[in-house]
């Protein structure tokens, strides 16, 4: 398509249409005086042009550099500053005369926010494309737009840069042109007239992975057209990934979580990250119980965090991932010789690697009695003996350790040494299963929704009171462990422009089904009694239970006369806990 032919404007013509643009602009003759100042400028600065007019630009505007580039006469393009409390985007580009002396500068600068909202605010599109593609062609971000019938109208440098794809590739074809992979973002604006932020696809031949922010182009409440700015995300993606290598070799070495990310407002869960909180502080060994799932380690990379041993080593040891025959030569060391194999020189074991910091022992009740006799050494006498040496080594070590089986019946049944079950059990804390913090599971959801975003490059934002209510309902043997394991499903199976999780993203939850025959005699007697049983006939204990709870709820409700508040106290649960269980049993 032909340039219009330039026209030869008046001052008073200038001067309107540098003050109709959304962009600021500021201008300055060779000795560093002031001769531009346009509205948008004063708008985003908070100064008034009458105060700027004739003044030194580096006198009056914080940061400035104009007078810099009249000095160097270099062009300074895209650089981010501090304008009157707003961050900018700046383009500071020296203003030449025929002979190509330096006569003056100029700033062209944006709010970063306001990328998007242009489009917005564009009144007609072709009257002043030429103003929009000098706005658009300043800046590294990709932008393309297309018209009201999906054709491509606009490409700036940096999207060809990115997708490989030319003015003649893009202009008068349609938006899908340059979708290798994904949904057309541009036809989904034009079909919906929303904005949409966040997508992931690939563009370009070279299938480039881009986020693409998209708006609609209205004027007078009629569809004009659609623009998009498309950020490059495979820099921050290989930088991600350099970070997560990095983690993975230090991991052993490190606590990532502290009590932040443990996410609980339910009593229980409370309690439990209160009572951790007030023994971080001391050095006494703490015994995490819980079912598996339930956050145990999260807890012990806590408790590290906000102890004095902070700065020290945080050893991670999973006693039923070790073989009991290499247990004991990783914990505590070996010497040289001490068995065939073993490393010239010896090696020190975990214990002595986590001196001075934190040793962190899952699933502690695993281990052998052999075993268990020299960590009591360890914990009464704060010194180890490598396997194959008799020689003690002193050792400043906290013991953190966790467990989900049931210490007393292993002591009963001699599986657990009672000394060392007393010397583990200084400060139980017991961490509750999901199904008896039923109210933490939107906190949850919330907490997990964002971690699988970052993970999966996705953009869901919520999860809908609907498949809110299955979760809740839902018994969660696997605790939060199998909660992440549903909404990374959820997630999977979600298309990339949604944003909200349904009932129909959820995978079927449980983990074991019946067989045809105990089906049906359940249904049968679901039927008869109104009561679920097994395939034995004896009723659930969930059922049970619930049924259990609503004669209580209804008989504290009655006599609180209807008060919630009231009847929340008589039961001893938390108001929002109650408000839960009412809307569960359909209590009204």
């Amino acid at each position: 398509m032909a340039r219009p032919e330039r026209l030869h404007l008046s001052n008073r013509e200038l001067e309107v249409i540098l003050n109709s643009t959304h962009d600021g602009m500021i201008a300055c003759d060779r000795d560093g005086f002031i001769t531009i100042f346009n509205a948008a400028a004063a708008r985003i600065t908070g100064l008034d042009p009458e105060d700027m007019i004739g003044k030194r630009a580096q006198d009056v505007i914080p940061n400035t550099r104009l007078h810099v580039v009249l000095e160097t006469g270099q062009a300074e393009l895209n650089q981010q500053q501090v304008l009157g409390g707003v961050k900018i985007i700046t383009n500071r580009v020296p203003v030449r005369d025929a002979d190509g002396n330096v006569i003056g500068a100029v700033a062209v600068f944006r709010d970063i926010s306001e990328v998007i909202s242009l489009a917005e605010e564009i009144t007609n599109l072709r009257q002043i494309q030429s103003l929009l593609e000098a706005i658009i062609n300043s800046t590294q971000d990709a932008i393309s737009v297309v018209d009201e019938n999906g054709m491509g109208l606009l490409i700036n440098p940096a999207y060809t840069r990115l997708t490989g794809l030319t003015e003649e590739d893009v202009i008068g074809k349609p938006a899908t042109t340059d979708i290798a992979e994904g949904e057309s973002m541009h036809m989904k604006v034009l079909r919906t007239r929303l904005p949409v932020r966040g997508a992931r696809m690939k563009v370009g031949p070279r299938k480039k992975e881009v986020i693409v922010h998209a708006a609609p182009i209205i004027v007078d409440d009629e569809l004009k057209g659609s623009v998009a700015v498309i950020h490059d995300t495979s820099e921050i993606r290989r930088l991600t990934e350099e970070l997560d290598r990095a983690k993975r070799l230090i991991r052993r070495l490190e606590a990532k979580y502290t009590f932040d990310d443990i996410v609980g407002v339910s009593p229980k869960m409370a309690r439990a990250i209160e009572q951790a909180r007030r023994v971080a502080a001391t050095p006494v060994t703490v015994l995490l119980r819980g079912e598996s799932g339930t956050g145990k380690e999260l807890f012990a990379h806590a408790i590290h965090n906000a102890s004095d041993r902070a700065r020290g080593q945080f050893i991670r040891v999973n006693c039923t991932a070790i073989v009991d025959t290499l247990l004991e030569s990783e914990l505590f060391g070996y010497e040289e010789g001490a068995f065939t194999g073993a490393r010239r020189g010896g090696k020190r074991g975990l214990f002595e690697e986590a001196n001075g910091g934190t040793i962190f022992l899952d699933e502690v009740g695993a281990t052998n009695l052999a075993l268990q006799a020299k960590l009591l050494r360890v914990l009464q006498e704060k010194e180890v003996v490598r396997v194959g040496d008799t020689r003690p080594i002193p050792v400043d070590v906290r013991v953190i350790a966790a467990t989900n089986t049931d210490l007393e019946k292993a002591v009963r049944e001699g599986r657990m040494r009672e000394d060392l079950y007393y010397r583990l059990n200084v400060v139980p804390i017991f961490i509750p299963p999901l199904r008896e913090r039923i109210e933490d599971i939107p906190l949850l959801c919330h907490s997990l929704i964002r971690r699988f975003n970052q993970a999966y490059g996705r953009n869901v934002s919520r999860i809908s009171e609907e498949a809110l209510d299955i979760l809740t309902e839902y018994d969660w043997p696997g605790n939060v462990r199998e909660l992440e394991n549903v909404l990374s499903r959820a997630i999977i199976n979600m298309h990339y422009s949604e944003v909200e999780i349904l009932p129909g993203h959820l995978p079927a939850l449980g983990r074991f089904q019946q067989g045809p025959q105990a089906t049906q005699v359940n249904a049968q007697t679901e039927i008869l009694t109104g009561e679920k049983r097994s395939a034995q006939g004896i009723p659930r204990l969930r059922e049970a239970v619930e049924r259990a709870e609503r004669r209580a709820i209804l008989r504290a409700l009655e006599a609180a006369g209807g008060n919630k508040t009231a009847a929340a106290k008589l039961l001893g649960v938390g108001l929002r806990s109650l408000y839960y269980k009412i809307k569960r049993y359909g209590i009204s």
